[in-house]
């Protein structure tokens, strides 16, 4: 099940080159490693940050968790390298197309 998401995740990440302007990836390797470090990231760290920014995203009606995305995404983007972000912008709408696409997945798995 796992896997299978890592997969699709790899996937979008390859393809959002051609749907998003200022994000760039050099190699199917490069797209699993930004995968796999995003996947890690949403499954170990963001409830972390998510708990003690709870008082935040409530503010923010929840909007907040977009930026929380975008942050990692382009965290990943600064410390891999064939993945390139051009600016924070770029990392929200590209952190968006993909949680958005794992929206998709994970409603179709489960």
């Amino acid at each position: 099940m796992i896997l299978l998401r890592w997969f699709i995740t790899t996937l979008a990440i390859f393809a959002l080159p051609f749907f998003v302007a200022g994000i760039g990836v050099n190699s199917i390797l490069t797209a699993v490693i930004v995968a796999a470090c995003l996947v890690f990231l949403n499954m170990v760290v963001k409830p972390i940050i998510t708990l003690l920014t709870l008082p935040l995203n409530i503010i923010t009606l929840g909007l907040f968790s977009i930026i929380i995305n975008g942050a990692f995404f382009w965290f990943v983007a600064q410390i891999i390298t064939g993945f390139t972000v051009a600016s924070f912008v770029a990392a929200i709408i590209g952190a968006f197309v993909i949680s958005i696409i794992n929206w998709i997945i994970n409603h179709f798995i489960d």
